[in-house]
């Protein structure tokens, strides 16, 4: 087995994203604004930011404030004709890099990464999550009745999006959002069931520590996406911004 850190980011490069896709978002467009911040999510060398990640500054929550206000408030849409299926296959390989989204999301957040030979470098076999939801650390270990421990979840629920107006963006467009490095983070799998499509109005991690940045890319991925968020998802978001 080989290791590697090839796929990995360092806080400082997350919240450098978060201030470049707010700084884009006030001159250009929200498209180009989560671009920014999804290639800060994909690229970059150094640590996985982990349950230690580092807070978020001033300056990151007030770009966070300052996007949340460009997002429409409307009521939640029936979820009427949501399927997983409407995201495209799960874990597809869209940024044609050989190796599926998943295990590219494993190989950034996991330290100690081992892959299984004769993979390239794509399938990972072991590493070590420092899980931000819990503060928890959690071994990971490829097999049929391990590998559940650590899921890939999205921060910004698909089917959450879809009630929020992910279901008038093209097939292509909701493809690229499920498989978005931005909207993902490898977490304690339990704790991902239990959010399960959940906003933040009625769910934030227990890891009070990660509250922020959760919320924060939250509200990138929204700005991206073009979504809207609901009254009471909003006003969490910003309560919770606003203790930072």
């Amino acid at each position: 087995m080989t290791i590697s850190k090839s796929r990995a980011i360092t806080s400082a490069t997350l919240l450098t994203g978060i201030l470049l896709a707010g700084a884009l978002a006030g001159c250009d467009t929200a498209e180009r604004a989560g671009n920014a911040l999804s290639e800060a999510m994909r690229g970059g060398q150094g640590t996985a930011v982990g349950a230690s990640a580092t807070p978020l500054g001033p300056s990151e929550v007030a770009e966070a404030l300052s996007q949340l206000e460009t997002l429409p408030v409307k009521g939640r849409a029936p979820k009427t004709g949501y399927a997983r299926e409407e995201f495209g296959p799960a874990w597809a390989d869209v940024d044609r890099n050989g190796c599926d989204t998943r295990n590219d999301i494993l190989a950034r957040d996991l330290e100690a990464e081992t892959f299984k030979p004769g993979t390239r470098d794509c399938v990972v076999a072991t590493g070590v999550l420092a899980d931000k939801y819990t503060a928890a650390t959690i071994d990971f270990v490829r097999g049929e009745d391990t590998s559940s421990a650590v899921q890939i979840d999205h921060l910004v629920p698909l089917s959450d999006a879809w009630q929020k107006g992910a279901r008038q963006l093209s097939d292509d467009q909701r493809k690229q959002f499920a498989n978005d490095p931005l909207n993902l983070m490898a977490t304690d799998g339990p704790t991902n069931g239990a959010k399960g499509d959940k906003d933040a109005a009625t769910w934030l991690p227990p890891n009070r520590a990660f509250r922020c940045e959760y919320v924060a890319r939250q509200t990138a991925v929204k700005v991206k996406y073009q979504l809207w968020v609901t009254q009471t998802e909003r006003d969490a978001i910003a309560r919770t911004l606003s203790s930072c």
